[in-house]
């Protein structure tokens, strides 16, 4: 099947794409300084280990599909950098394991990462690795996509002993490719010296000097796309980017959960994972004391056979397996102990376990998706072999102990993919579980948050948020409602850089707490029903022990354990739900249909073919001696110079394609949504004559210059898309944008309980009490002159207020799961959105909030009224300011549209 992409994936990709656009006319670090700004969580330098060549990270943690991001890169680079469609990519990967799979998977003509490449490539896609690339010639690399899989050690060496590396020995197989050479290309190539003829005695001394017919070589002449997956486990030592200079490659992209010094343009977060489903979250934690193993595994039993009675409800089928990490054959709880266990105490089948250590491998050759799989226990003792993958895994009982366990991080990423990437019916279904031996759940599940920031690509907040106990209704096993009414504050952890000494905390509240010594200082555990005012007065005490040295990091830690209690107490956490929101939409032959983007240009009558055909942005510079291409992307002038063409004129050579190659190649890569193919080709055939006729471009030059010709090209259908949704807004089309009378499922939009795919959560020090979801996206609390921002005591404001019941912080560009309206240019995504204790909506814009011409305010004011319009009150715009035109306070302005 082919995988659709998430919408964070194709996030992650438009942002490749963009750096990529970015970098061909301003440079890579420009680029990643422009692309940053508008896509990334913090602003960090650009490191140019490569000298100039554009090299990017896409951070994605477990379970979010970085090989299939990978897959689709690719074309990316290739179209909007490289400008071929016939790259050829050296695909890095930490281990020959991971080489295998790889190579497997993007070999079998089935598999969704061969799809993807299939979709741009067709017929014209090689798979191979380091042997078979030798074994294709010359017209398959030039005529091809070639992606070889294969590990940087197969490189990576150093200068001295290349020698211990086939690559970079010389092999007259490879002859052909180094034909016809130029001299600036012999210029970085390796040649045979003295030291060769040693290595390789049938070459002579007449060839010393002489390029080597080596597969470096044979890179360096072809510069490919180098995508590395796994990176933070792939970079070699310091002889990695050394390695891959010789190599010279056109640009590199990585992919990793935990990046290092990596250059990040684009992270996505563990929130945005959840949204889309691909993971199972939260973790419910439950810790067993020490030496109780027998219990750990019992209960891990229970809750596995409780999940397989609700996946019987489900239309999918689902078998959940439980992961066991028993401990070493010296340990109590080793690998035969708990089959033992599971025999007789359990009464388990044996047909239901499997085995998988480094002596023992029961899994390989197994497909556990097939329904005549019977495995549902799976007993391991580190971790799984690489690439294991079975989104039917659910629980880890880990029985060593968790302050000490080793890959437990592996295992527990293990269980957090969800099956078929699609939210199940059966709530419990929706979560992963694990059972650890510990004798505190705070700090089984301290120690379980620092795995998961330190291995499994989760931010600190993330882990905080991703990490929950048990509810009553998990503790009972029962059908996994939880709970409606608001629980009591959680325990909480709190990692102090010192010991502090419980005797001096106030003694009214030494019962409130625990103490945990630590490596690293102390622990503090904060109990479950601790007040907020008790909560603080702890803090308070236990700053006073600590030296102004220690001060910052504990109140960072108490910051972090306050933003844990207020999350537990958010109303998704407690069975609370969102009103329905109504959404603007159209008439059409007389149904209701959501007013997206196609839908406002589809309710215009417009002709491609009624604008003028231009291209004024696009031009070609050809000259004696180089070869120039200006292309004005974005209002850049885009400069590419080839030197040493031997004062060849290519405008007057015939090319090999005719004008309906190229206008059948431009229609491929120009198509879209809302223009069917008929008119698309009837405008490219009437743009080419225009081209040739009238701008007097010759078809080798168009030829030549076809990837800016494309980027041209979908430039300016943009720009006439744009057109006709303006001409919509300026027409009959505002007064017909509606709110359907009878609401329903596929009219009203929802905030739904744990769908919020924030990436930049609030860390104030105020805390929110009425914010529907635990997290709050991307609100300051202070400019960086240390006043209060307008947004934030628009927050404020809107969490004191009587009347409101919840609010949402409404993340912009995420159209699945924030609530927006439709403007002249795209969506229009409010500030903030609130349900009153009437069950009315109040949608709130705070105008100054955004970079907003006069007539993109004006617009989104208009269209906020025309949704609330006709509604009795139950529907409440409101475009705020500091202060308005008659004097009111920001205050003032909600308290009036509230009512």
């Amino acid at each position: 099947m082919t995988l659709r992409l998430k919408n964070y994936q194709k996030q992650s990709l438009e942002a490749l794409k963009e750096f990529f656009i970015s970098s061909a006319t301003a440079g890579a670090k420009t680029a990643f300084e422009e692309c940053i700004s508008e896509y990334s969580l913090e602003s960090i330098p650009y490191n140019d280990r490569l000298d100039g060549i554009p090299s990017v990270c896409l951070r994605v943690p477990t379970g979010g599909g970085k090989t299939l991001m990978a897959a689709h890169s690719i074309p990316i680079a290739a179209e909007h950098y490289a400008n071929t469609d016939t790259p050829i990519v050296l695909w890095l990967v930490p281990t020959d394991m991971i080489r295998s799979q790889t190579l497997a998977a993007l070999s079998n003509l089935n598999h969704p990462y061969r799809k993807a490449l299939q979709g741009y490539y067709g017929d014209r896609l090689k798979i191979c690795d380091i042997e078979t690339l030798q074994t294709l010639n010359k017209h398959d690399i030039e005529g091809s996509c070639v992606i070889v899989v294969t590990t940087i050690q197969a490189f990576n060496i150093d200068k001295e002993k290349t020698f211990q590396r086939n690559a970079y020995a010389f092999d007259e197989n490879l002859s052909e490719f180094f034909r016809n050479l130029t001299s600036k290309q012999i210029e970085t190539l390796d040649t045979v010296t003295e030291d060769t003829l040693k290595h390789q005695p049938f070459l002579t001394d007449k060839d010393i000097g002489r390029v080597k017919h080596s597969l470096v070589n044979l890179f360096n002449i072809y510069r490919p796309i180098v995508i590395v997956d796994e990176a933070h486990k792939n970079r070699g030592g310091k002889s990695f980017f050394p390695t891959l200079k010789r190599l010279n490659p056109k640009c590199l992209v990585e992919f990793t959960a935990t990046p290092k010094d990596n250059n990040v343009l684009y992270s996505v977060s563990a929130a945005e994972l959840k949204a889309e489903n691909m993971i199972k979250l939260p973790i419910v934690l439950t810790e067993h004391p020490n030496q109780a193993w027998q219990a750990c595994i019992r209960d891990a039993l229970i809750h596995r056979q409780n999940l397989e009675l609700l996946a019987q409800k489900e239309q999918d089928y689902i078998r959940p397996i439980l992961l066991i990490q028993a401990q070493d054959k010296n340990g109590e709880a080793n690998v035969d102990a708990v089959k033992e266990y599971l025999l007789s105490d359990g009464s388990i089948d044996e047909n239901w376990i499997a085995i998988s250590t480094g002596s023992t491998k029961e899994l390989d050759d197994i497909n556990l998706f097939s329904e005549t799989c019977p495995i549902r226990i799976v007993i391991t003792v580190e971790a799984l072999k690489e690439g294991w993958d079975c989104s039917f895994a659910y629980i880890l009982a880990s029985l060593q102990n968790i302050n000490s366990a080793t890959d437990v991080e592996q295992l527990l990423g293990r269980v957090l993919r969800m099956p078929y990437a699609k939210k199940r019916s059966q709530s419990d279904l929706n979560k992963a579980y694990a059972h650890v031996i510990s004798d505190s759940i705070s700090i089984a599940t301290s120690n379980l948050k620092d795995r998961m920031v330190e291995n499994m690509g989760f931010n600190k907040w993330e882990a905080d948020a991703a990490i929950t106990p048990p509810t009553q209704g998990d503790l009972n096993l029962n059908n996994g409602d939880s709970s409606s009414t608001k629980p009591k504050e959680p325990e909480v952890a709190v990692p102090l850089p010192f010991n502090f000494e419980v005797d001096k905390i106030p003694t009214d509240l030494q019962s409130s707490i625990k103490r945990y010594e630590t490596s690293q200082g102390s622990s503090l555990v904060i109990l479950s029903g601790t007040s907020d005012e008790e909560f603080d007065r702890i803090q308070d005490a236990v700053l006073n022990q600590a030296t102004p040295k220690q001060q910052e990091r504990t109140q960072t830690s108490f910051e972090e354990a306050r933003s844990q209690r207020q999350a537990a107490n958010a109303p998704e956490n407690w069975n609370a739900t969102f009103a329905p929101i109504p959404q603007l939409g159209l008439i059409f032959d007389g149904d209701w249909q959501l007013a997206d983007k196609e839908a406002i240009e589809d309710s215009v009558e417009w002709n491609l073919l009624d604008f003028p055909v231009s291209l004024e942005q696009f031009s070609i510079r050809e000259t004696a001696s180089s070869f120039e291409i200006d292309v004005n992307i974005k209002e850049k002038a885009l400069n590419y110079t080839h030197v040493d063409t031997q004062q060849l004129h290519f405008e007057d050579m015939p090319t090999p394609i005719s004008e309906d190659d190229l206008i059948n190649w431009l229609d491929r890569k120009t198509r879209r949504t809302g223009l069917t193919q008929v008119q698309l080709r009837a405008y490219l055939v009437r743009l080419l004559s225009h081209l040739i006729n009238e701008r007097k471009f010759s078809l080798t030059s168009l030829h030549r210059a076809q990837f800016q010709l494309v980027q041209a090209i979908n430039s300016e259908l943009n720009r006439l898309f744009s057109l006709a949704r303006t001409k919509a807004f300026q027409g009959d089309l505002f007064d017909n944008l509606i709110v359907s009378d009878e609401l329903t499922l596929e009219n009203t939009f929802e905030f739904k309980a744990g769908i919020y795919p924030v990436r930049k959560p609030y860390r104030g020090s105020y805390k929110f009490n009425k914010h529907f979801y635990a997290q709050i996206d991307d609100l300051r609390e202070k400019t960086d002159s240390g006043t209060i921002t307008e947004e934030f005591k628009c927050a404020q404001l809107l969490d004191f207020h009587p009347k409101v019941k919840h609010w949402v912080r409404n993340i912009p560009k995420k159209p699945q799961s924030s609530f927006w309206l439709p403007t002249h240019k795209d969506y229009f995504y409010p500030d903030f959105i609130a349900e009153l204790t009437d069950g009315s909506i109040f949608v709130l814009e705070y105008k100054g909030g955004h970079i907003d011409t006069a007539d993109d305010a004006r617009i989104k004011n208009d269209v906020g009224k025309q949704w609330a319009k006709d509604s009795d009150g139950k529907r409440i715009f409101l475009m705020a300011k500091a202060q308005d035109k008659v004097g009111r306070s920001l205050e003032e302005q909600i308290n009036q549209a509230i009512g």
